[in-house]
């Protein structure tokens, strides 16, 4: 039996490896309890179980000793025969336990979606897996789970993981990844890219996948969160790549947006749509809150229309086809409106999106340089040249009302 105590920040990991039965558990608890002594105070205790091949009820008795000295307390990475005598001995439903997790290759595998914080690649012809970016934490995971599950019990169609899993990404590094049951699937985007002839009749898909979100309101004591909240804090986040007066400029957009109760997507391009027979469902449902649609529609002309970067290589179509999927599906979005009403909401989803523009660098600390620059160069053209308009189209957004 081998046991190696450190430090991780503010986190202390006790990593246990071989057979913790009785001939050393009594040896094993009195040198982790040594080292612990070493490191108080200690904020989150967790046990890396990957290599403990086997526990006994003695081995037992010092996790429940280290459950009930340390509030913060988990198991993690533990192989299914471990698991099997933590969850027979009830221990899963007194402290935080973790399986192992699968590692899934994704080597040859086809590139269908790309977004700010991962790839989504076609496993086989049923399963989809969505490789988040190297840094990404299992919080962070977690949470595109809780919100899909959230998003699917408020009426949308979304495609729920059934797995987490880790695989290695194209640069070495491991990675979470999500993986989908999605039955001959394609996205949105390879859809219309294959059949530009139906462009139209995707585009009144794709308005119609927006307006049925829009429809939904969110209960106030749910586990969605407030998508304006989150786009102060992300606005607040890439203040590392701007001066402090461009920073207010976007808080000052935010700040003007009305509050709102309707379930938002918050990055619904074309790739986080899939097309499966004649229903069409969402993927990548990491940054769902509530809130106002204008703020939603705002994020996906960011996407749709002022994207920068590889336009093709990242929302799956030609600018050209995909700018013409955009206006056709805003149009069918508010149709019915009058005209003037249109052509104002219109400005006022292009004013929104000048946030998203920037924002979306907080999603990752690990975007290329040259991708940064491009957008601290872009800050002029779009809000800072343009700042007396923009406030001007921000005085009506008042008028929009639910």
């Amino acid at each position: 039996m081998k046991t190696t105590v450190r430090n991780n920040d503010n986190e202390v990991i006790i990593s246990l490896a071989g057979r913790l039965d009785t001939s050393v558990s009594a040896e094993t608890n009195i040198e982790i309890s040594r080292e612990l002594e070493k490191r108080e105070p200690i904020g989150r205790l967790t046990c890396d179980a990957s290599q403990l091949e086997y526990i006994s009820s003695s081995g037992l008795r010092i996790l429940l000793s280290l459950a009930k000295r340390y509030k913060d307390f988990r198991v993690v990475n533990v192989i299914p025969q471990v698991y099997g005598v933590l969850e027979t001995t009830g221990f899963t439903k007194i402290m935080t336990v973790e399986r192992a997790l699968r590692r899934l290759s994704i080597e040859g595998c086809q590139l269908i979606g790309i977004g700010g914080v991962g790839e989504v690649y076609r496993l086989d012809g049923d399963t989809i897996i969505k490789v988040f970016r190297p840094g990404t934490t299992m919080e962070e995971v977690r949470r595109e789970i809780t919100m899909s599950k959230e998003a699917f019990v408020l009426g949308m169609p979304t495609a729920i993981s059934f797995d987490v899993v880790t695989v290695q990404s194209k640069e070495g590094e491991e990675c979470f990844g999500l993986v989908y049951e999605l039955l001959k699937a394609e996205t949105l985007s390879s859809v219309v890219k294959h059949h530009p002839e139906q462009v139209d009749y995707y585009a009144r898909q794709y308005a119609g996948l927006f307006r049925q979100m829009h429809d939904i309101e969110v209960p106030k004591d749910g586990n969605v969160p407030s998508a304006i909240e989150r786009e102060r804090q992300q606005v607040k986040h890439i203040a590392r790549y701007f001066p402090q007066q461009s920073i207010d400029m976007l808080l000052n957009i935010v700040d003007s947006i009305p509050e709102g109760n309707r379930l938002l997507h918050l990055d619904l391009q074309t790739k986080n749509a899939m097309v499966q027979g004649d229903e069409m469902m969402l993927i990548d449902m990491g940054e769902v809150g509530y809130g106002h649609p204008m703020l939603d529609l705002g994020h996906a002309y960011s996407s749709m229309v002022s994207f920068v970067g590889d336009y093709e290589h990242t929302i799956g179509m030609s600018r050209e086809l995909g700018l013409r999927m955009w206006n056709l599906a805003i149009d069918y979005y508010f149709e019915g409106l009058p005209a003037d009403v249109v052509a104002l909401r219109k400005k006022q989803i292009e004013v929104v999106s000048c946030v998203r523009n920037f924002s979306w660098l907080s999603l990752s600390d690990s975007f290329p340089e040259a991708v940064i620059k491009e957008c601290q160069a872009l800050f002029n053209e779009r809000v800072a040249s343009r700042y007396d308009y923009i406030m001007d189209v921000c005085k009506t957004f008042g008028n929009w009302t639910l």
